[in-house]
């Protein structure tokens, strides 16, 4: 059997015309039709009466967790899991180092029949130095796993190819294809990644590149298929 992963930048549902609409947001995701979806940069607003991540979910009948980085009295912003498949444990990990942007990730554990399937979704920060801490924290998480199949997925922030992080990343999980997410409209960075352990379940990796994920966000969302 196979299932969906998605990963997607979403720039606060700000589009390439400086305009938020949220309803785009959700018309990429239904055109990629994943199982799960990790989304970055979810801004707190009400549309229609819902929380924006709320309204995520009742357009798209997917579970949604939360995972702010930044709260605020009222406003909060960060990362987000959209998925089908029940929820059998959330952890939130707090990846901010000192004087930079609260940064975080979504330790979440999925049940998918008789197995489970562990995925880690993140966004990390602009600094080299932040990154290299941070994936460093994170593969400290997969040293313990005792699940078979786990996932790593998000906005990575790394544009250099041949950077620690990546080089790390890639020792870890075995390298998977290169595939260019930023901006949107001509994308030629690859700052969306998604690794998937054991390797050969990875079956597909590709952006999602459609007319409207070139204007809805200013990142393409990036989309995997893996065996179960």
């Amino acid at each position: 059997m196979q299932m969906t992963l998605a990963t997607y930048n979403i720039h606060g549902c700000i589009g390439a015309d400086g305009s938020f609409k949220p309803d785009r947001i959700i018309d990429v995701l239904q055109e990629m039709n994943a199982d799960v979806i990790a989304l970055q940069e979810v801004e707190h607003h009400q549309v229609e009466g819902y929380d924006l991540l709320d309204y995520f979910a009742a357009k798209t009948g997917l579970t949604a967790i939360a995972g702010p980085t930044l709260v605020r009295r009222t406003h909060h912003y960060g990362n987000a899991l959209l998925t089908r498949l029940p929820v059998v444990a959330v952890n939130r990990i707090d990846l901010t180092l000192p004087g930079r942007e609260p940064r975080g990730a979504l330790d979440v554990t999925l049940a998918w029949n008789e197995r489970r399937v562990h995925v880690v979704a993140t966004h990390l920060g602009l600094r080299p130095w932040e990154r290299r801490e941070q994936v460093r924290h994170l593969l400290k998480l997969f040293e313990i796993r005792l699940t078979e199949i786990y996932v790593l997925m998000g906005d990575l922030n790394e544009w250099f190819l041949w950077g620690r992080p990546l080089h790390w990343l890639h020792a870890h999980f075995k390298r998977p294809p290169h595939c260019a997410t930023f901006p949107a409209r001509r994308p030629f960075m690859a700052l969306d990644r998604l690794w998937v352990h054991p390797r050969r379940r990875l079956k597909s990796l590709e952006a999602h590149s459609s007319g409207l994920a070139r204007i809805a966000s200013d990142h393409l969302p990036l989309k995997a298929i893996i065996e179960i």
